[in-house]
């Protein structure tokens, strides 16, 4: 710094000190239930996309080689052999002319085909949901590249295109007005009225009573709570209907805003969304500019979080604690996927623990205690085996130094 204004006296210029402010996104007061319902389970996550990429192999089998090419983009690191050999009830490993091969198990397959059969039954629900998304736009019409990246949240398989829009032409078509291959439209040519009723409107009418938002807030939350009921005191905005005449940064426009959040969280799997994808749709949706100061304002509709350097939006009323409520088909699909994962990265350790224990009774030492499978619950809700759980207590299993000891072992990548 000293040196700067030197050299500024130096140039026979002023100097005037440059104050860099960070932006950054703000979240709401921790909710536990909520944080645990947020938590991504990474392992599910990259085993999901491990699955997809040995489906696209010829003959649904892929080297391992090429998997270990792969795990740089799924923000992995080690050898690949050594994570899929941690999940032997979901890939299978074998050599072949001295080179590693992975195909899925049949267990495995036999959830890809159940969940196919899932997504063909839901055929019409997923176009049902996509006509409500376009009729949630502006024009009608997004962008089919933007959209990719918000398929998974709602549902619609990877060739959702050429799988549904064929089946409905009288409802979508696929436009180009620019000429550009990113330019890629998908446009609602019919506008279904009874589709044009919100998740607010639907359990106002089951009620019998006007449509208004509801609070998940704990009653101590006195000021949040007050705020809450002078919004909810404006009368509610189906976020279908047309806002060409709303002003911008009024109450209405806001009941509006906050309307189509909900809904869109509400036609999600898992009634959350990431927000910077969120905000790609600010000008298709006609959301405001500070779109995360407005999920900040009420915390009582929403909740953000920043997790794993992710901000995230949750719908509070989609959940009961940790719990989604309302589970579509693909979720449940997908969580009995999870246990079979699970469930080989239990065997993988249970053998791994059994081989470190012959190594300390060939080598004299005290041998461990026996390793009792406790469940317990982690962030997503699947059972987690205490040796998967890397916050063990002292006083726990092991004495601090064995299991630092132990864990080296289990999780090394030399085999």
């Amino acid at each position: 710094m000293a040196m700067t204004r030197e050299l500024y006296g130096i140039l026979g210029t002023k100097y005037v000190p440059l104050l860099i402010r960070r932006f950054s996104l703000w979240s709401t007061k921790k909710d536990p239930d909520l944080e645990s319902a947020l938590s991504r389970n990474k392992r599910w996550i990259v085993n999901s996309r491990l699955k997809n990429i040995i489906l696209r192999c010829p003959n649904q089998v892929a080297s391992v080689k090429f998997l270990q090419k792969k795990f740089k983009t799924l923000d992995l690191q080690g050898k690949a052999l050594n994570w899929l050999k941690k999940y032997p009830c979901c890939f299978h490993v074998y050599l072949e002319n001295d080179e590693y091969y992975c195909r899925l198990t049949k267990p495995m397959m036999t959830l890809v085909e159940e969940e196919e059969l899932v997504k063909d039954t839901q055929e019409p629900v997923l176009a049902d949901r996509l006509a409500k998304l376009l009729m949630l736009s502006v024009n009608q019409r997004l962008n089919v590249v933007k959209l990719n990246e918000f398929k998974r949240s709602f549902g619609f398989p990877d060739d959702y295109v050429i799988r549904i829009l064929p089946k409905y032409s009288d409802v979508f078509r696929l436009v180009n007005y620019s000429g550009r291959k990113s330019s890629m439209e998908i446009e609602l040519l019919l506008w279904k009225p009874e589709l044009a009723v919100s998740a607010v409107e639907a359990a106002a009418k089951k009620c019998g009573s006007e449509p208004s938002f509801s609070c998940s807030l704990p009653s101590t939350w006195t000021k949040p709570w007050e705020r809450f009921m002078e919004f909810n005191a404006f009368p509610y905005i189906s976020p279908y209907e047309d806002h060409g005449g709303l002003v911008e940064g009024s109450k209405e426009s806001e009941k509006r805003s906050v309307g189509l959040v909900h809904e869109l969280l509400w036609l999600t799997l898992w009634k959350k969304l990431s927000i910077v994808k969120l905000s790609h749709f600010k000008r298709e949706f006609g959301l405001p500019e500070k779109l995360n100061a407005m999920l900040l304002k009420h915390p009582g509709i929403f909740y953000v979080a920043n997790k794993y350097q992710v901000h995230t939006v949750i719908l509070r009323e989609g959940y009961n604690g940790s719990e989604l409520i309302n589970k579509d088909p693909l979720v449940v699909v997908k969580e009995k996927f999870g246990e079979l994962m699970q469930q080989g990265l239990y065997e993988y350790n249970h053998r791994r623990y059994l081989a470190n224990l012959e190594k300390k009774r060939e080598k004299g030492i005290e041998s461990l205690k026996p390793v009792v499978r406790k469940k317990d619950r982690n962030h997503d809700g699947d059972d987690v085996d205490e040796e998967e759980n890397h916050g063990d207590r002292p006083g726990g299993l092991f004495d601090p130094e064995e299991r630092k000891r132990f864990y080296q072992i289990l999780f090394s990548d030399t085999q």
